[in-house]
């Protein structure tokens, strides 16, 4: 009613405001007489109802959009409001919309129990559907969570059949600007926490949903309620905005199912995997890099919820998409209903939709979103919208100076970082220095603990599959189940001889469960000499190396059936097909004790070549772990991480800082099959990777390929492996500024590992890593191959900074020595491991490793060092890979460094390899540098020395002269030096006291050789 009008002034707006108040008490607003849009459903799933709007209209020549509505917001959304409904704006434009109905999951069968896959996976199956009708490709549309879907749904199909996708204020990037301005710090831990223990029992009512929106902007809320009541007797003022009120208030919201909204929290605010890529649908790992069709984002210039800057995630988690926006000056609902909208939002997605399917011009609101996005906004804080919000209702408001703000941010950026490290690394460590030889502690008791407490976890990827920690744990019980049939028993040596990928570690684990020892081995020459010195009788292996393995073994076990080599050649007896073995039939021993390990026993052995000698590396499980807890450490690595595993299991980086680091870290393993530049990137994307673990020149191929592209791996944040070439570091510090290299350094037997943390230093070993061995350096005489004493005390003397020395570990776990072990070294009864490696150590503490003693080159100049000529040398841009190696007798030895040259480059200068040189001493550069055309690589991409020979004089070759400069070495050059005699060197770098026992850059003087360097010579660069 509207009111009695003979009534005036204050009687009648009271009269009117009873009677209003009490028809929205009995009816819950007024009746507006508008009517919803005609619709009809045409495909009812337990999922979902299809809802095809306009159905009397054929829609001939017409475009079609799927419109998805959140989780938590009925379908209706779309049809609020008579004039401003995106369903009528859309088909006076000439478009079909058909809208997807989840309905209330309360209300529906199996509702409560839905997830975040069922929703996109039903979308996929609508948008096969409506195609399968209309016979073209579909436009998909979604606001807020149903954006969400709709980008999750066109990764997943990688965007077949979907001619683009446009959403309403739906966040990618959540953790950039969270609702309410919360700060991630503290937001991802708390939707853990809620995912794990609270959604998985709970779920969201419509009521409370409905709290929870209006909560979001309360001051807004409060002001509109406020207006409301202001204007309650006036009906005409309040019926344009009543079915508004009334979706908002009472009637547009559902509940969410508790899986659903674990899922959502886990994968997309904990993970933030929108982003980063990797989340799962339906066991497919899939990303948003996978988009390839256009996309427009609608951004609220005051959305609280889908903030800005959270809304432009897009555009950097799908590179390969056409990514535009539209600013509306709008909140969160504003952006789909109300006059904004009506005016704005619908009208250009109609343009868009028409123009992509070739009917008209490019929308004029829109244009393409730029992917650096600083300026353009940034979120809106919970202090400024409730500054802005009080200034709105009281008239005033009053803001914090920005110095002040900018501090407080500061200090909570501070606390918030150091908070989170310490969550992550105080726990490990402390339980890395409690393990005692009794300690019961392995490879598969860390994978049994991590089951129990993330069953549902994802742990390994591995070409778009993607398998849990139960079903891990659940493999592995099989296996060992296998085993015990194959009649192995605790403490039994069985190689392992696989591929990385998930039945390789399956088995390594299987066995660590079983309490027996793997024997990692490669696919090199001397697979025989392996299994003698580890005393091995029998090898796990899967089918692509299976006739390896059984040449050299009489017993093969392989995991991995179903391959017609394995069903030829089982036997059940020497090579046993270990599929065929049902797990359910196998009876288990009375002495069958799951993870049995102690701390001192052995668990793994490795093998490492030093200067052509084999040699056995016994990894106990103490040091597994101090080396698995220590890298967990050192990375900070945490169940947000994701690590691609890429070198072979065989290597201590394989197996101990990638998958101990992982395994301790609780992160997820994707696995690769090998090293191609072409996949690199895409599986970095697809999979979310975070991490990447190298060893030696694994990452050249990668950083060196033509298409390169460093913005495909914008989300990894750490690269951590050994040997990494100084060149190669440096590339990446320079090409990805935002990626750190985490450098680990194991000694032959493991007792001393090093790291590199915070990469300042680049080409350094750093220092032992937290709760390991600590280290020193012992004052060494190369020439005679033993330590120095210092004559006063008798004790072995520690070297002076950038003395070379032999690193020492400290023995204090006397269960687990397997090296040479000195007593009484630098004090009384302590006790030290001989690493048989030389370092120096520069005057901040930080290690640098020179090369082993058996590979000291001793010329008539003295002993030279292999390690920094290599890592020099790879500096140069032109240079590809570098070996050094030397000819001739101790005494007269001849240095070489061969070196091969980049794709595309065609020669190098001297002048810019002796610069590379410059802050090496004179005498301790290699006598000749030469170029040659291939370095092969092991299996650990390690460079190989294949060629000792003297090389011959040529075009391509050089030689070092009496001032440190390098020339051509032609053959009358090869005629007249003698290298059995000393190089005389310049006055100005003639040592002035004793230095024969200092490093290199004790001796070296950049500032001479600076300015040594001819002019001539540096214009050579350019002619060259």
């Amino acid at each position: 009613m509207a009111g009695l009008p003979n009534v005036g002034g204050t009687i009648g707006r009271i009269v009117a405001t009873a009677q209003n108040g009490l028809e929205v008490i009995r009816m819950g607003g007024f009746d507006t007489g508008t009517e919803p849009a005609p619709y009809r459903v045409v495909e009812t799933e337990q999922m979902y109802r299809l809802r095809r709007y306009f159905p009397d209209d054929p829609g001939d020549g017409y475009s079609h959009v799927i419109l998805i509505p959140p989780m938590m917001v009925s379908a209706n959304v779309y049809d609020v409001t008579e004039e401003n409904g995106a369903v009528s704006i859309l088909h006076k434009q000439g478009i079909i919309p058909w809208v997807i109905d989840f309905g209330s999951p309360d209300h529906e069968e199996g509702g409560m129990e839905r997830t975040l896959t069922d929703h996109v996976l039903a979308i996929s199956r609508v948008v096969d559907l409506v195609r399968g009708v209309v016979g073209r490709d579909i436009h998909l549309g979604g606001y807020s969570q149903g954006g969400m879907f709709a980008y999750q749904a066109a990764a997943y199909r990688r965007s077949e059949g979907i001619a683009s996708v446009v959403t309403y204020g739906s966040p990618v990037d959540v953790l950039a600007a969270l609702p309410l301005g919360l700060p991630a710090a503290l937001a991802v831990p708390g939707a853990e926490i809620l995912a794990d223990r609270v959604f998985h029992k709970l779920w969201i009512p419509s009521w409370l949903a409905r709290t929870g929106f209006q909560l979001a902007d309360p001051v807004k809320t409060a002001r509109s309620r406020i207006d409301f009541l202001r204007k309650l007797h006036d009906r005409d003022a309040l019926l344009p905005r009543e079915d508004q009120r009334r979706f908002i208030e009472q009637e547009g919201w559902v509940a969410w199912s508790g899986p659903a909204v674990a899922e959502l929290l886990r994968q997309f605010v904990s993970h933030n995997r929108m982003v980063s890529g990797g989340f799962v649908i339906d066991g497919d790992i899939v990303s948003l890099t996978e988009i390839r069709c256009p996309v427009l984002a609608f951004v609220g210039e005051t959305d609280d919820i889908g903030q800005p800057l959270a809304v432009r995630g897009i555009v950097d988690a799908s590179p390969d998409a056409d990514v535009y926006e539209a600013l509306v000056p709008a909140g969160h609902f504003g952006l789909v209903v109300g006059s904004t909208a009506g005016r704005l939002s619908w009208p250009t997605t109609a343009e868009w939709i028409r123009w992509h399917d070739g009917e008209g011009d490019e929308p004029a609101e829109i244009g393409p979103m730029d992917p650096d996005r600083k300026g353009r906004g940034s979120g809106i804080s919970w202090s400024n919208r409730l500054t802005y919000g009080v200034g709105q209702v009281a008239g005033a408001g009053t803001a914090l100076t920005k110095e002040i703000v900018e501090a407080v941010e500061s200090v909570q950026r501070t606390s918030r970082a150091v908070a989170a490290e310490s969550v992550r690394t105080v726990p490990r460590l402390f339980r890395l220095g409690q393990i005692q030889s009794s300690t019961r502690i392995s490879l598969g008791k860390l994978m049994s603990e991590n089951n129990r407490r993330t069953p549902d976890a994802e742990l390994f990827l591995f070409e778009d599959r993607v398998l849990t920690h139960e079903q891990v744990n659940t493999r592995i019980d099989n296996v060992v189940a296998g085993l015990i049939e194959c009649g192995v028993r605790p403490g039994e040596h069985l190689g392992v001889m696989m591929d990385p990928r998930p039945s390789a570690l399956v088995a390594i684990a299987a066995l660590s469960r079983l309490g027996a020892v793997a024997v990692l081995l490669s696919t090199a020459d001397d697979l025989d000499e392996m299994l003698t010195i580890a005393q091995t009788r029998a090898i796990v292996t899967d089918p692509v190396h299976l006739e390896a393995a059984a040449a050299v073994s009489d017993r093969v076990l392989v995991l991995g059936g179903g391959d017609q080599r394995v069903i030829d050649r089982a036997d059940g007896v020497e090579i046993v097909d270990m599929e065929q073995i049902d797990p359910d039939q196998v009876r288990i021993p009375a002495w069958y004790r799951p993870d049995p390990g102690h701390a001192g026993d052995l668990a793994f052995v490795l093998f490492t070549r030093v200067e052509g000698r084999l040699t056995r590396w016994s990894v106990t499980n103490h040091r597994f772990a101090m080396s698995a807890f220590g890298a967990a450490a050192a990375a900070g690595l945490s169940t947000y991480d994701t690590v691609y595993c890429l070198p072979p299991l065989h290597h201590a980086s394989g197996l101990l800082t990638t998958l101990g680091a992982t395994v301790a870290g609780r992160s997820r393993i994707a696995l690769s099959n090998g090293v191609d530049p072409g996949r690199f990137g895409q599986e970095v994307r697809r999979y979310g990777v975070t991490v990447v673990s190298y060893t030696w020149t694994m990452l050249r191929e990668v950083l060196h390929a033509s298409d390169f592209d460093p913005a495909q791996l914008s989300s990894v944040r750490l690269f951590m492996g050994s040997g990494l070439p100084t060149g190669l570091w440096t590339e990446i510090d320079e090409r990805l500024p935002r990626a750190k290299v985490l450098e680990f350094f194991a000694t032959a037997d493991g007792s001393a590992i090093l790291s590199n943390i915070d990469g300042s230093k680049i080409g350094a070993m750093g220092r032992p890593l937290p709760e390991t061995n600590d280290v020193a350096v012992a004052a060494y005489d190369t020439e005679h191959g033993q330590l120095e004493v210092d004559a006063n005390t008798g004790f072995v003397r520690q070297t002076e900074p950038n003395e070379v020395g032999m690193l020492m570990s400290h023995a204090g776990q006397r269960f687990e020595v397997s090296g040479q072990v000195l007593r009484d070294v630098f004090r009384r009864q302590d006790r030290w491991e001989v690493s048989g490696l030389l370092f120096r150590r520069d005057y901040d503490g930080d290690l640098w490793y020179m090369g082993s003693a058996a590979a000291s080159m001793r010329t008539a100049d003295g002993v030279v060092y292999p390690e920094p000529i290599r890592q020099a040398l790879s500096k140069v841009p032109s240079v590809d890979q570098v070996v050094v190696y030397s000819v001739g007798e101790p005494g007269a030895e001849v240095v070489v460094a061969a070196i091969t040259l980049r794709d595309g480059v065609a020669s190098t200068t001297p002048t810019l390899l002796r610069i590379a040189l410059g802050e090496i001493a004179a005498t301790q550069r290699p006598h000749l540098i030469t170029v040659i055309s291939d370095i092969p690589v092991s299996e650990s991409y390690r460079p190989l020395v294949v060629d000792r020979s003297m090389p011959r004089p040529g075009s391509r070759i050089w030689f070092r002269d009496v001032d440190g400069r390098y020339r051509r070495y032609t053959r009358s050059a090869a005629d007249t030096i003698d290298w059995s005699r000393p190089t005389p060197q310049p006055v100005s770098q003639r040592p002035s006291g004793d230095q024969s026992a200092a490093g290199p850059s004790a001796v070296a003087a950049p500032v001479v050789e600076t300015t040594a360097v001819e002019p001539a010579a540096v214009g050579d660069r350019s002619a060259e």
